[in-house]
C-alpha cells in the first residue's frame, strides 16, 4: 500500500565550488536537516556535486580558464560506487528520505566523458537507479555527453512512482509525455545556478517550465535551483558586468514547490538565499487534476498519438571474428534499467523497446 500523504522538500543552495567531498557532506547535512523535518523525499538542483560548467557563460571555450575548469570538474565528479556514493546513502538511510540528486557523473575507470546526472536513492539508502540529461544544452556539451537511453526513467517509491528531468528537459513535450505515462505522483525538476546573461532569469524559466509539467502531468514537483556563491562569483565572473548579473537575486535561485493544479506551495526562494522549502502533499490531488486531465489515458488517443521510448543502447564497438588481447567491450558495462509503471498499470500509447 503506497503512502496517501508525504512531506516534500526543496534543497536550493550553492555547492562547495568544484570541491566533491564538501558538497557531498553539505548535501548529507541538507538531507539530515529535511529528515529531522519529517520530508518523505527531497530534490537537489542541477549538477549540485561539484557544481555546474556555467563558466562558458563568461569565458571562451577554448581559453585556459575554461579548460582548466573543465579538468577540474573531471577530478572531483562523482563515480556511481564508492565512498561519495556510500556517504550520501548512509545519510538518506538515517533520514528515512528519498533523494534525488544532481551531480555530475563519470563512469568508473574511464576519462573524458561525463554524464549531467540525477541520482535517486531510496529511503532504504539504497541506489534505486539514475537519470541522465538525454540532451546537454548548448555549452554544456562541452563536458556533457548525451544520456543513455536506458537512463531515460522513472522510479518507484514508497510514496508512489517519482519522477526528475534536468533543467531544459522539463520543457520537452516528448520527456514530458514519457513522465505523465508513468502517473508520478512526484516529480523533481532539478536547475543550475543561473542561464546566460543574454536569456531570461532561472526564477521566471524554472517557473513557468516546472508548474507547466505540474499541471501537464497531475503530479506534485519539487523544483530545485542553485544559487551563486562568493566562491563562484569570484571564481565565474570576468567583468564588473558579470559579477553585477550574479548577483542579482532576480536572475538566479526561484526554487518552488507546486502542486498538481499548477499552483505554487512553497516558495519560491530569491536568488541570494539557500535553504529548504517544505510542503505537505495529499496525492488525492493527484487524483482530482487527472479526472480532467489525463493525458496517458482518458484524455488521448493513441490511434493518433504514440510515444515510443527506446531503452536500447549500441555499443561503440565491438570485436568480432579475432582473438582480442584486450577487453571484450569497449567502455563499462550499464545494466539496463527498467521503466516504472504504476502497480497494475497499463498504457497503450506507450512502447518500451
Amino acid at each position: 500500500m503506497k503512502q496517501q500523504t508525504a512531506k516534500l522538500a526543496a534543497v536550493q543552495a550553492s555547492p562547495v565550488w568544484l570541491n566533491r567531498d564538501a558538497t557531498v557532506q553539505k548535501a548529507c547535512d541538507f538531507i539530515a536537516e529535511a529528515g529531522a523535518a519529517g520530508a518523505d523525499v527531497i530534490g537537489f538542483p542541477e549538477n549540485f556535486i561539484p557544481g555546474h560548467p556555467s563558466w562558458y557563460y563568461f569565458h571562451p571555450a577554448s581559453s585556459e580558464k575554461s579548460v582548466s575548469m573543465a579538468v577540474k570538474l573531471f577530478r572531483e565528479s562523482v563515480e556511481i560506487s564508492g565512498g561519495t556514493i556510500d556517504a550520501l546513502s548512509q545519510a538518506a538511510r538515517r533520514a528515512r528520505i528519498n533523494v534525488i540528486m544532481g551531480l555530475t557523473e563519470r563512469i568508473p575507470d574511464t576519462t573524458g566523458t561525463l554524464y549531467n546526472t540525477q541520482l535517486f536513492i531510496d529511503s532504504a539508502g539504497e541506489v534505486a537507479g539514475k537519470h541522465q540529461k538525454l540532451v546537454a544544452t548548448a555549452s554544456e556539451r562541452l563536458v556533457h555527453a548525451s544520456g543513455l537511453a536506458e537512463t531515460q526513467r522513472t522510479f518507484d517509491s514508497e510514496l508512489g512512482v517519482i519522477s526528475a528531468l534536468i533543467c531544459g528537459e522539463n520543457s520537452n513535450p516528448l520527456a514530458v509525455a514519457m513522465v505523465a505515462s508513468a502517473y508520478p505522483k512526484v516529480h523533481v525538476a532539478s536547475w543550475p545556478n543561473n542561464f546566460s546573461p543574454r536569456s531570461a532569469g532561472m526564477p521566471e524559466n524554472s517557473l513557468l517550465a516546472s508548474r507547466n509539467i505540474a499541471y501537464s502531468c497531475g503530479t506534485f514537483v519539487i523544483s530545485a535551483c542553485t544559487v551563486n556563491s562568493e566562491a563562484m562569483i569570484a571564481d565565474l565572473a570576468a567583468t564588473e558586468a558579470d559579477e553585477a548579473f550574479m548577483r542579482d537575486p532576480t536572475k538566479t535561485g526561484g526554487s518552488c514547490i507546486i502542486n498538481p493544479a499548477g499552483q505554487i506551495i512553497a516558495g519560491p526562494l530569491p536568488g541570494n538565499e539557500e535553504g529548504i522549502l517544505y510542503a505537505d502533499a495529499d496525492f488525492d490531488a493527484c487524483i482530482r487534476a487527472r479526472l480532467l486531465h489525463d493525458f496517458a489515458g482518458h484524455y488521448n488517443r493513441p490511434d493518433v498519438y504514440q510515444l515510443v521510448v527506446n531503452h536500447s543502447q549500441p555499443k561503440l564497438v565491438s570485436i568480432v571474428g579475432a582473438e582480442w588481447s584486450g577487453s571484450e567491450s569497449a567502455g563499462p558495462e550499464v545494466p539496463p534499467m527498467a521503466l516504472f509503471l504504476p502497480e497494475g498499470g497499463r498504457n497503450d500509447s506507450l512502447e518500451i523497446t
